[in-house]
């Protein structure tokens, strides 16, 4: 995790900014006083609700963990998408 100052992140915004979605790491900005903030990339963002979401059904969850064991243990099939359709690998 990268950690910065708010007056360090303003005088660098757009180095700062570049540096977030090049890592896909997040970056904590500091402020002296006040809450500090979590600046992250779109995507990483969009990830994280969209698993948030998924598990936020205890149902949903556990069905999403029994396949994830099944996958690791072997027993899975993995796909790969290509454009909108799905293929076996």
């Amino acid at each position: 995790m990268n950690v910065m100052t708010y007056t360090d992140a303003r005088n660098g915004l757009a180095k700062a900014l570049d540096k977030v979605v090049e890592d896909r790491e997040e970056l904590v900005i500091t402020r002296t006083g006040r809450e500090g903030v979590v600046m992250v990339a779109q995507e990483e963002w969009d990830a994280i609700q969209t698993t948030l979401y998924l598990l936020s059904s205890p149902r949903n969850a556990a069905r999403l963990r029994a396949s994830i064991a099944e996958f690791d243990a072997g027993e899975g099939l993995e796909v790969e998408r290509v454009d909108e359709d799905y293929v076996l690998k």
